[in-house]
């Protein structure tokens, strides 16, 4: 049959049907038909259902219980697992839990077929892992006491204490305590009884009224006095059915008490005599005067009562946030009645749960950020030294400075709450500020940053660039014939700050015939001539039009022709070298008497030959022409300093100030003039200067942005105090903070941003007070209680009590709850005194009189008191011990004793405190740190008794007041800049220094000086430039070449040529001067030898420049130079034409240079302290061996200067140490005693002043309630049986340094309410002191260390567990039948340890050991290991060992003694022990002596394992000789084959006992012949 199918129907209810599918099955599992099966067995294919709908969702529900706890899986049916050696971690478990399907709306059980509808049922079981079983761990032994008896047999015991109880099914706790019978060797004496005798007492009864009280008051507890069988005496309760005077803590009372009174009654005891062996006697046996106390007066006991809890405080958590733990709510009751008499004490009168676990459904918390207002201006000042400070023109200051700014705490709305989002503001500054507590989760921002001010730098400029071609104006649009000639210069640094007006960068020099673009001509291959091999001829020409100025080229001229004329000299003709560089001009410009001149010239390089072309004349060699033919004015453009930015346009009406203090700030412009200036002469008309490189004279800028002053809101008003404070007026304050600051004539800022007011409605403190009643009579134990009578008696007398009522008034004597005077009345009024109601035989004595008189401050006074009538006479009455007769009291004191106590505090400067100033940096007001202030020393005040009392009963302010000064820290002084020193290149550039030189150290926490040298100076350094030479060597050009011509030859070959050379200044004048003056080593030569060819010779050009050389000048590098043949040899039998190319290696110092640099120091512009500065440095051009040379000659080789000349640098700031306002005098750290140390204290960066100041707290007085120890077991009026341990609370005053300053007790109002500080401390416990004979149990253990269940060694709980127990101590063997139980209890603890155990064992001592139990922390133990794994304690050989002189070895088998050796049988066994020869005695062996070879080692271990052993190794007739050396581990194997008998017969073994043979003597000396 199939499972039923789902229930269907046309309605939901109960009217649904479900259908299922039958078929018949044989037995062995196939199908059949259905009428084989029999038709009375068929099951039912439908069925009734209640048919679920959707909606049925929200009405049931899963209800599922807590999981079980975790138990073992069993083995069968029934059966657990029991605990086997298997269990080293954990056990398998499994715990199960109750699922139910429930109605939502009443939680009744449904069937759980309508759950499983809409979802799967939860499982109802699942595994868990149970600890392997823990036996219980005791400790070891305690030492055995000593013996009961000093005479005779006696008992002696030893107990032990529980370390771990037994979990999981451990085994259970062994017995505590063991003992064993002791005797003594002193027998007893005669006449000493067997047993002694104690009188023992019971517990005291509960308190209950007397017999005459229980006819008017119903529910009384009766005492009947009865003879027991054994005779003692005995008290028997009875007690009725409506005893209810007992009330449990936790009934509360609804009305509260107007009053309280009290009841006296009494309480009994059993007293009996007993026996050693535990038995009772007669009282008189133990009894001798004095009967004991049965009897005593008692409070009738009242228990505590409170009212009812108060509703449930709010949640502290309110909103949701992203710590997980859960909120708390209190709630809390009030005491009604106090505890009397030993009744209940107060139950915990507030209470304490979790709420809002989980949050989900609160609102997110608010959520606190930091907040800064703007930053102040930028200040330069704080950063100067004190030297620097008088000094400096503070308008002026530039660099970087310091510039503050205050933070505050303000609350961001939810952006999630719709209401939020309403009222949020739109400025987020614009948040209330709040508490600075509240923002403690973040960093503040930082209130202090450097800032700067930008400094107007010096103008950085480089040389003048040459001048260049004459140009028009505007080369797009030329004009006229005249133009100019301009040079530049470049302003080498640029800066972010506005520079100064710099000198001009454009210089002008007009020029005649300007030409914007030029053709450029240059010859493309060589001269072909036109008809034959040499003549005349045609090169072509190359020529492209190049702009001077602007990128478009467009030469205006006519393009030059494309072919020039030129000739290829033949083999006669004469061959000319090309014109040289134009020489340089004579002037650099034009004046009217003198213009400047330049001339080039050319050589005669081949004389011609016969019918040859002749040479040009000598004056044709040479050409001459007019250069810088500009006249000497100079022009530039001079322009002055930007003006203010000024309005131009109307500013946008749009443009309003938004709320974020930032405005569209209209636009300006600045404006400056520009005149045409004539160097030397002054200013000349504009037309004289370039238009194309005028200077703007306007330029658009920003007006300076209106800002209104932006504050916050108010504060909340701080919080009133919500408890009444008596006789003191309290304020509370708020305030705003200034956000941005107003500029520019925006709106300014408020007046007020500190309020205060006084609190309104401040809760009154209530007046109340306690009102004692008249002292009711005194009440001792009724006659008939001590006579034991049901009725009544004689009238009582002896010891009592006697009680008060106790009421609470108001301020206007008006009845009032108790409740309110508990609050504010003080300390209760005693209602329990003891009292004496006066019997026949006790001593009559007078009222005591009135004190005397006292004498003075420290004395004392006296009263007395006189025995009356017959008492005179008494003999007890006379003992003044028991009866004094005179008293004697301290007088009291008025005088107090002003005493200095500790050391001065620091000196405290006393600045300026405003009130209300908000928490942040000073921005304009330095806080003083030096100058005049006070220091402090306090005060003890103690009476005459030597006792502390508060201090202003000696000093108002309880402190000693002194003036101080604190010394002002001075910087460190350094002297004015010294003059530039010279530069240190005198030929180049170079470096000057300047210095300072120390003055003055830092002193007292002064600035420290920057770092010094060795000669305790500070430099500067700048660039210098030195000229290389005032003076050059001025070369001619080369005379004509000489040749010595022979006879009619021509004049041609080697000849010389020389040149003039003279020394010149660098300035250009032509005027001669001495060669001396000019560096010789740098002259170049007068005469050199030249070469005309011959006319038949071939003719070559003269080489052309050399390539460059790479400035490294690596090995291996060449430079080449090439030249062209200008005429061919004229015939075949000539000489070729020489090498057209050349190569040279690169020389070092010749044809390799390189540019040198030096930076100079940061400089700072002259108004700066410190921050952004410059350093620059300039460019040598230098040759390898270090000697500089011109400029130029490095631009000539093509090395490229990319060198940044002037660069941004920084100098650190010295930030001096800015401080905040002082906060205020925080409390003291001790509300009492000389501990107390108030703090002030200063933020900000590090400071070598002081930030934090503590003076003293006033020394008052600490009054504290001192606890005693419990006092030891008493029995009262007994030697054993029920007792009290007892503490007392006494009132302690000390100086706070406890225990240095030992309490002294005073009275006990000046600690408070002493009854009510008892009843909250438990001051008595009930103890038992044995009897002798008693079988008793002793105290209870320490607490044992906390241990924690663990798995593998990590921790299975979170809480651990600590036990004590209590053991039997049995004195007599007679009394174990009444011998109480061992017991122990455990309590949870925290911070507990995981312990593992493990067997330890000792060294062996005859074949035995200690084996114990220990835990990891070194405890030993029993218990914890398992007993499955201990070690054997005793070894044993099997067979025994009982040859003579045998022994069982460590090995398990049979050995001898020292001094024999084994002989072992053919099955391994020990057969005998025979004597080793040679170690008897000394005495000399057969072969050879072992004296001073084989000495006896130090220890066992080296006679067990140092020693022969003789064995036959088979059946046959060998041994094995085995040495076995214990140090070294080596064993020598030696087998000697022996013949038994000198006849070779075979060996027959015979059942008689083996003869006597003699034995093997062996000795070994160690020597090597073994």
């Amino acid at each position: 049959r199939c499972q039923w199918g789902q229930c269907v129907g046309d309605e939901c209810g109960s009217g649904g049907l479900q259908t299922r599918t039958i078929w018949c099955v044989h037995t062995e599992g196939w199908t059949t038909h259905h009428s084989h099966c029999q038709h009375v067995d068929k099951p039912e294919s439908q069925r009734h259902c209640f048919k679920v709908c959707d909606w049925h969702q929200n009405l049931f529900v899963w209800d599922v219980s807590e999981w079980g706890g975790c138990v073992l899986v069993p083995f069968f049916s029934n059966e657990h697992k029991l605990r086997t050696a298997e269990c080293i971690t954990a056990q398998h478990g499994i715990q199960r839990r109750q699922v139910h399907c429930v109605r939502t709306s009443n939680r009744t059980t449904v069937t759980l077929r309508i759950c499983e509808f809409f979802s799967q049922k939860p499982p109802v079981e699942q595994a868990c892992l149970i600890p392997c079983p823990q036996d219980c761990v005791v400790s070891d032994f305690t030492p055995w006491s000593s013996c009961s008896r000093t005479c005779g047999a006696g008992l002696q015991h030893r107990t032990r204490h529980v370390l771990a109880t037994p979990m999981y099914g451990g085994a259970i706790c062994p017995n505590l305590t063991e003992t064993r019978t002791c005797s003594s060797l002193l027998e007893c004496p005669a006449g000493v009884g067997e047993h002694q005798y104690s009188l023992k007492v019971g517990a005291w009864s509960e308190c209950r009224l007397p017999h005459q009280k229980d006819a008017l008051l119903s529910g009384r507890t009766t005492v009947d006095f009865l003879t027991g069988s054994n005779g003692s005496n005995a008290v028997t309760l009875h007690t009725q059915a409506a005893h209810q005077h007992r009330h449990h803590h936790n009934r509360h009372v609804h009305r509260f008490p107007v009053s309280w009174d009290l009841e006296v009654g009494y309480q009994t005891r059993q007293v009996r005599c007993t026996r050693s062996d535990g038995k009772n006697a007669m009282l008189s046996l133990c009894t001798k005067d004095d009967s004991p106390l049965t009897f005593k007066a008692c409070v009738m006991p009242k228990d505590c009562q409170t009212s009812d809890w108060s509703p449930w405080s709010p949640c502290s958590k309110t909103c949701r946030s992203t710590d997980l733990s859960p909120g708390y709510r209190l709630r809390s009751r009030i005491m009604t009645q106090i505890t009397v008499g030993g009744g209940q004490r107060c139950p915990a009168l507030e209470e304490k749960e979790a709420c809002n676990i989980i949050g989900d459904l609160l609102p997110n918390c608010p959520r606190y950020v930091w907040r800064t207002t703007d930053w102040d201006d930028c200040r330069v000042l704080p950063l100067l030294s004190q030297q620097d400070r008088r000094l400096a023109n503070i308008s002026i200051l530039c660099g970087t400075g310091i510039q503050s700014r205050k933070t505050y705490c303000v609350q961001v709305p939810d952006p999630s709450a719709p209401h939020h989002r309403k009222e949020a503001p739109r400025n987020p500054h614009m948040s209330r500020p709040v508490n600075a507590i509240l923002c403690t989760g973040e960093e503040p921002p930082s209130a202090v940053q450097p800032c700067s001010i930008l400094c107007p730098h010096n103008c950085l400029l480089s040389q003048w660039s040459p001048w260049g071609g004459c140009l028009h104006d505007n080369c797009k649009e030329p004009q006229g014939k005249k133009g100019s000639r301009q040079r530049r210069r470049e302003l080498l640094w640029e800066s972010s700050a506005p520079p100064e007006t710099c000198p001009h960068l454009v210089e002008f020099i007009p020029c005649e015939d300007p030409a914007c673009y030029l053709w450029q001509v240059k010859q493309e291959g060589r001269c072909i001539p036109t008809k034959n091999s040499c003549g005349p001829g045609k090169a072509a020409l190359n020529a492209t039009c190049v702009d001077v100025n602007v990128p478009i080229a467009h030469c205006a001229h006519v393009r030059p022709p494309t072919e020039a004329a030129c000739e290829v000299a033949c083999p006669a003709d004469c061959v000319v070298a090309s014109w040289s560089s134009w020489s340089p001009c004579s002037h650099s410009c034009a004046t009217r008497t003198a213009e400047g001149r330049q001339s080039r010239t050319r050589t005669v390089l081949a004389v011609p030959g016969k019918g040859g072309k002749e040479c040009p004349a000598a004056p044709a060699l040479e050409e001459w022409r007019v250069c810088n033919e500009h006249p000497c004015a100079v022009f530039y453009w001079d322009a002055s300093a930007w003006g203010p930015c000024i309005e131009d346009a109307p500013t946008d009406p749009n443009g309003t100030s938004s709320w974020n203090g930032t405005s569209a700030c209209a636009m300006g412009v600045q404006i400056r003039t520009v005149s045409c200036m004539k160097m030397n002469v002054g200013a000349v008309t504009n037309k004289r200067c370039s238009d194309s490189a005028h200077p703007e004279t306007v330029r658009p800028c920003l007006l300076p942005c209106k800002k209104d002053c932006i504050v916050t809101p108010f504060s909340e008003w701080t919080a009133c105090p919500s408890t009444c404070v008596p006789g003191s007026s309290s304020l509370e304050s708020r305030y705003r903070t200034i956000i941005q600051r107003s500029a520019n004539g925006g709106q300014e800022c408020p007046d007020t941003l500190y309020e205060e007011r006084e609190c309104e409605s401040l809760p009154v403190c209530p007046v109340y007070r306690w009102r004692t009643h008249k002292w009711h009579s005194c009440s001792p134990v009724p006659d008939s209680v001590r006579r034991g009578l049901s009725g009544p008696g004689e009238e009582a007398c002896g010891n009592g009590l006697e009680t008060r009522g106790l009421s609470c008034v108001g301020e206007s004597d008006e009845s009032a709850n108790m409740t309110e005077c508990l609050r504010w009345a003080g300390p209760l009024p005693p209602q329990i005194r003891e009292c004496r109601v006066a019997c026949k035989d006790d001593c009559a004595l007078t009222a005591w009189s009135k004190f005397s008189e006292c004498a003075g401050c420290g004395g004392s006074r006296r009263r007395h008191r006189a025995l009356a009538g017959r008492s005179k006479k008494k003999e007890h009455c006379l003992n003044k011990e028991l009866y004094p007769l005179e008293e004697t009291e301290t007088c009291p004191c008025v005088e107090f004793l002003s005493q200095p106590y500790g050391n001065w505090s620091a000196c405290i400067l006393h600045g300026p405190s405003a009130p209300g100033l908000l928490q942040g940096w000073t921005s304009h007001r330095e806080v003083k740190e030096c100058g005049r202030g006070l220091r402090y020393k306090a005060v003890a005040c103690v009476n005459q008794r030597g006792h502390l009392v508060k201090p202003t009963h000696c000093t108002d302010s309880g402190y000693v007041e002194e003036v101080c000064h604190v010394p002002c820290p001075l910087d460190c002084k350094l002297s004015d800049w010294s003059a530039w020193s010279a530069c240190s290149a005198s030929c180049g550039s170079g470096l000057k220094t300047r210095s300072k030189w120390l003055r003055e150290k830092s002193f007292n926490g002064g600035r420290p000086c920057p770092k010094l040298d060795l000669k305790n100076q500070v430099y500067e350094a700048a660039p210098c430039y030195s000229e290389c030479g005032q003076y050059e060597w001025r070369i001619e050009p080369w005379s004509i070449c000489t040749i010595s011509a022979v006879d009619d030859m021509p004049a041609c070959g080697e000849g010389v040529q020389s040149r003039k050379i003279r020394s010149q200044g660098t300035s250009g004048e032509n005027s001669t001067l001495e060669d001396s003056l000019c560096d010789q080593d740098e002259m170049p030569p007068r005469a050199q030898v030249c070469f005309v060819a011959c006319p038949q010779d071939c003719v070559m050009a003269p080489w052309g420049p050399w390539s460059n050389c790479p400035p490294q000048c690596h090995n291996g590098t060449a430079r080449n130079r090439s030249r062209r043949v200008l005429r061919l040899p004229s015939s075949s039998g000539s000489a070729a034409c020489p090498e057209r190319v050349q190569s040279e290696a690169c020389v070092l110092n010749s044809t390799c240079f390189s540019y040198q640099h030096d930076w100079s120091t940061c400089r700072l512009s002259e108004s700066a302290a410190c921050g952004q500065g410059s350093r620059s440095r300039l460019v040598d051009c230098v040759r390898n061996d270090g000697k500089i040379v011109d400029l130029r000659k490095c631009e000539q080789l093509g090395l490229l200067n990319k060198w940044k000349l002037s660069e941004s640098c920084v100098v650190d700031c010295p930030v001096n140490c800015i401080l905040s306002e002082w906060s205020s005098w925080a409390e003291c750290s001790h509300t009492c005693g000389n501990q107390g140390k108030p703090l002030n204290s200063q933020e900000g960066r590090p400071c070598p002043l002081q930030l934090t100041q503590t003076k003293p707290c006033p020394i008052r007085p600490c009054y504290t309630w001192l606890l005693s120890d419990w006092s030891p077991c008493t029995v009262e009026g007994a030697e054993c049986g029920e007792g009290l341990r007892r503490r007392s609370l006494s009132c302690v005053v000390h100086t706070g340094s406890w225990p240095e300053s030992p309490p002294q007790p005073v009275d006990k109002e000046l600690c408070g309410d002493k009854l009510r500080q008892q009843i909250q401390q438990e001051m008595e416990q009930p103890c038992f002191v044995p009897c002798p004979g008693d079988c008793h149990l002793t105290v209870w253990s320490s607490w044992s260390s906390c241990q924690l269940t663990c798995v593998e060694g990590r921790s299975f709980e979170t809480t651990g567990r600590q036990a004590r127990s209590r053991a039997v101590i049995i004195q007599v063997m007679e009394n174990q039948g009444s011998c109480p139980h061992q017991v122990f209890e455990t309590q949870p603890c925290k911070g507990g340890k995981c312990h593992s155990y493990e067997w330890r064992t000792g060294g062996w001592s005859n074949n035995e050991r200690l084996v114990w139990c220990q835990r990891s922390d070194g405890v030993n133990v029993t218990g914890g290991c398992f007993p499955q794994k201990r070690p054997t304690p005793v070894r044993h050989c099997h067979p025994l060992c009982s040859k003579p002189f045998s022994h069982c070895t460590p090995s398990g088998v049979c050995g001898c003694e020292k001094g024999y050796t084994e002989v072992m049988t053919t099955h391994g066994f020990l057969d005998y022990c025979t004597r080793t020869p040679g170690v008897d005695n000394n005495k000399k062996a057969d072969v050879k002596t072992n004296s001073g070879r084989l000495k006896p080692g130090p220890s066992q271990a080296r006679d067990l394992f140092s020693e022969w052993t003789l064995r036959p190794v088979g059946p046959g007739t060998e041994m094995e000789i085995i040495f076995t050396a214990g140090p070294a581990q080596t064993h020598c194997h030696l087998f000697l084959s022996c013949l038994l008998f000198i006849c070779s017969k075979p060996f027959q073994s015979t059942k008689t006992s083996p003869p006597t043979q003699k034995p093997l003597t062996l000795a070994y000396d160690g020597d090597n012949d073994m």
